[in-house]
Formats: structure tokens, C-alpha cells, sequence
């Protein structure tokens, strides 16, 4: 691998900036004054996370050099520069990252939902959460450009949150259709990130490290955006250019323990590789990750910092939980509300004015009920039910999307629930964005550019 020590110094070329987020509040009932300070650090928590920030403090460009990370490259030691990506950020990292290569570069291939034009890539714009045409078209033209890639070619890769679904390429005897259905079920399953990309990483051409295998002999970089627990890049959208952990056996038990039925096609594909009849993806130990090296750039930790500076500004003493907060929603939601309990009453771990803030990714087991929401927008009713006097929380996903509805999340204080049956009878149907908005509490951010998990502040005032 060409790379060394950093040696290109700290004189990076300024990198672009970026609008801040903007929450539509207009349609916010602002029930209390806190409403605004928790609205502000979560946009300042997302910021904080968006590629031109982070690109900004970790990537640089100088002397013909680029530091990535701890790493450095030469770009004079390459015939061509070539930028590959996908995920809800992928677009706003090729708009902050190509143009500063150099002349060496010679474009790449990137598909995301939030594009924007970067000369001489091409940007294709994909659907997310569930896979379209667009997204196999894009990621075929990526699959093309990496395998024509050798061992003169440096690959940046940019993987973020949203790879998953945005980078489609199934297998043979796997439609589109049937990837589409599968995404469906598994997200509707409730199983963890991690167990759903084990069954999409045994389904597809791309991932569970079967880019890096594409790409061998070039030298690749990758750049991630986790919007995962533990920033497993084995798990960040589904682990393109990472060594793949799990296999076919494990993508069956995940369909069994989570009563997924998945469509026949996908079924069958399993159970030859388990059978050993289809190779595995590639392991640690294969050849393609030799020259590949991945750098995690953001993460959820970036933006639970940066909404707990927000949140200390403004006076609230912060209380950071974790940033890997897990399992269902509601429950979640009922611990969060005891710790705000324990401020307001005794003090506990900190005094009011304080801020309860922590990030990660809950889930949803919606089934087959049909309700609209998302786990940000159950997390959010279900602490309002039980919400302390004068407490405000506020959850959201940080890409925008909470679910598959157009809310990044919600805000919440006791009054939002009137009515505490039909607040219970939606959460039981796992039903809840209606009864948010008619009550003026989602969120709304529009396409963030940006994808590391979900970012929870509860605010308990004197």
C-alpha cells in the first residue's frame, strides 16, 4: 500500500462550506421555551456531522499529497485518481472531496438521494430506504468503473449511512423486485442494523467486501460516515470495501429468529451458500483487503458532542448517556424519562437546568400492522406520555429520514399528549406519525446531506 506517515503538513486547501441545517418550525406548536433551545442543538448536532465539516478537520490536500486520517498518499505515485461512494452523504462528500485531487483525478462514480453536481463524477440519484432502478443502474456503473481500476489507481470510497439500500446489486437469480421486498420485511422485522445487513451483504454484488474485491489490485481508501453502534465498518453500509464477519448461516438465522419472510428467491440463494455451493464473501484474511485502508471520519459521538456544546451555551447542564443506545424504541423512551425523573426530583446524576442527550439507533417491529412512523417519532410519544412538568424532548434521525416518512423525527412536552388513550393505541399499532403532526410535533429537516444514527435531547428546565 503506498501510503506513510502524515507528512503533508496541516496547510489544507479550504474545503466548501455548507448551508446550516433548517428546521421547519413554522409548523412546530412551541409549547414551551425550551422547545427552541432543544431544536437548536439538534441542528447543531447534525451539522457537526455534515462532510463539510468533518472533511474540513480530516482530509487534506497539499504539495501533491493527501492526508487521510493518520495516512498519507502520494498522488504523483498514481496514474489516475478515481472517487467511487455511496449513502445518504455520498453526494456531499464528492462535492467537498474530487475537485481537491488534482489533475491526477479522472472522476468515479457516485449514487445517493441527496446529489448535487460534481464535475467529472457521475453523481446518480437513488432512492432510500427501499432499492429502485436507479440505484442498480448507478451501481452497476460503479461496479464497471472499480473492476477496470489497477494497480496504479488510488480509490477513494466514500460509505456512509444509506449504502445499504443505495447501492444495489443483486445477485444473479435475485430481482429487483425481490431485493425491494426483502428490504421491506427485514426493516419491519425490528432486528438490529448489524443482522439485517447480514442477510443483504449474502444478496448482493457489492457488498460484505465484494467492492474491495472489485477494485483489487488498485489502492483503496475508504471514508465513513458510521451510522452504526460501535462504528463497525463491516456494518456501515453493509461493508463494501470491509472484511465480512458473517455468513450464509448466519443470514438464515436472521431470517428464522426474526420471522422474516423473505421471497423464495433469496431464500433458496441462502441456502446454496450455506450448502457451500456459492462463495462466501471475503473474510479478513483475503487477498483484497490488502491494499485498503478505511477511515471513519464521523460518527454518532460527532453529533451528540457537538448538540452537547448547544445544549451547555444555553445553560443546561448536559448528561450524556450514550451513543449507543439500542433496542426497542418505546423501551428505550420509559428509561430516558426515568433519568429526567431523577433530575427533576432529586438532582440526580445532575441538577436542573440540564440536558439528558444521547444518540445510537433504536428500532420498530412494526410487523405487518401498516403504521407510519418511525423509531425517533415512537421514541418521542412515548417519553411525551410520561414527561415530567416543563420537560422538552426531541429525537431525531440525523439524515432527515425517520422511517419512510418525510419527518427527521419529533419534539415533544407534556402537553403534547391530550389524550392518553389514543397516544397508547397508536403506539400499540406502531401508528404514531398522524397523531405527531396533527398535534404539531415532527420534525422536519429535509435531506440532511449527512447519516450518523439518531440524536436524542431531553431538556428538564428549573
Amino acid at each position: 500500500m503506498r501510503s506513510t506517515a502524515p507528512r503533508f503538513g496541516t496547510g489544507f486547501y479550504p474545503l466548501g462550506t455548507e448551508d446550516a441545517v433548517v428546521i421547519d418550525r413554522g409548523s412546530i406548536r412551541a409549547g414551551s421555551p425550551a422547545v427552541e433551545v432543544v431544536l437548536d442543538a439538534v441542528a447543531a448536532g447534525i451539522d457537526a456531522a455534515r462532510p463539510g465539516t468533518v472533511l474540513r478537520d480530516a482530509v487534506g490536500v497539499k504539495d501533491g499529497g493527501l492526508t487521510v486520517g493518520n495516512a498519507a498518499y502520494d498522488l504523483a505515485a498514481y496514474d489516475e485518481v478515481l472517487f467511487l461512494g455511496g449513502g445518504n452523504a455520498a453526494g456531499r462528500v464528492a462535492s467537498h472531496l474530487p475537485e481537491r485531487l488534482g489533475p491526477a483525478r479522472s472522476g468515479g462514480v457516485v449514487v445517493t438521494d441527496d446529489p448535487v453536481p460534481v464535475d467529472g463524477v457521475d453523481v446518480v440519484e437513488g432512492t432510500h430506504p427501499v432499492p429502485s432502478e436507479p440505484n442498480r443502474e448507478g451501481t452497476r456503473r460503479l461496479l464497471e468503473r472499480a473492476r477496470a481500476a489497477d494497480g496504479d489507481t488510488l480509490v477513494v470510497v466514500a460509505v456512509t449511512g444509506g449504502g445499504s439500500a443505495l447501492l444495489a446489486a443483486p445477485v444473479e437469480g435475485v430481482t429487483l423486485a425481490d431485493l425491494r421486498e426483502l428490504t421491506d420485511v427485514l426493516v419491519r422485522s425490528g432486528a438490529p442494523i448489524d443482522r439485517i445487513n447480514a442477510v443483504r451483504k449474502h444478496v448482493s454484488a457489492v457488498k460484505g467486501g465484494r467492492l474491495a474485491r472489485a477494485l483489487t489490485p488498485a489502492t483503496t481508501v475508504g471514508v465513513v460516515f458510521s451510522d452504526v453502534t460501535a462504528d463497525d465498518p463491516s456494518v456501515v453500509g453493509s461493508g463494501p470495501i470491509s472484511p465480512d464477519p458473517t455468513s450464509y448461516d448466519d443470514a438464515l438465522t436472521v431470517l428464522s429468529e426474526y420471522d422474516v419472510d423473505a421471497p423464495e428467491s433469496v431464500t433458496q440463494h441462502l441456502e446454496r451458500g450455506a450448502a457451500g455451493e456459492v462463495a462466501e464473501t471475503p473474510a479478513a484474511d483475503d487477498p483484497a483487503f490488502d491494499d485498503v485502508s478505511v477511515h471513519v471520519l464521523a460518527n454518532n459521538a460527532t453529533a451528540v458532542g457537538a448538540a452537547r456544546e448547544a445544549c451547555a451555551d444555553r445553560g443546561f447542564e448536559p448528561l450524556v448517556l450514550s451513543s449507543s443506545v439500542r433496542g426497542a424504541s418505546q423501551a428505550a423512551a420509559v428509561t430516558h424519562v426515568a433519568v429526567a425523573e431523577e433530575v427533576r426530583r432529586r438532582g440526580d446524576p445532575v441538577e436542573p437546568p440540564a440536558a439528558i442527550l444521547s444518540g445510537g439507533e433504536t428500532t420498530v417491529a412494526v410487523g405487518k400492522s401498516g403504521g407510519t412512523g418511525g423509531p425517533n417519532q415512537e421514541f418521542a410519544l412515548r417519553a411525551a406520555v410520561d414527561l415530567p412538568a416543563r420537560t422538552v424532548c426531541c429525537a431525531v434521525d440525523t439524515d432527515g429520514r425517520d422511517g419512510p416518512t418525510d419527518a427527521a423525527g419529533a419534539v415533544v412536552d407534556p402537553d403534547t399528549v391530550d389524550d392518553r388513550r389514543s397516544a397508547r393505541e397508536a403506539l400499540a399499532a406502531h401508528d404514531v406519525h398522524g397523531y405527531l403532526e396533527e398535534r404539531g410535533a415532527l420534525v422536519r429537516t429535509g435531506t440532511t446531506g449527512t447519516n450518523v444514527n439518531d440524536l436524542r435531547v431531553l431538556l428538564v428546565p428549573e
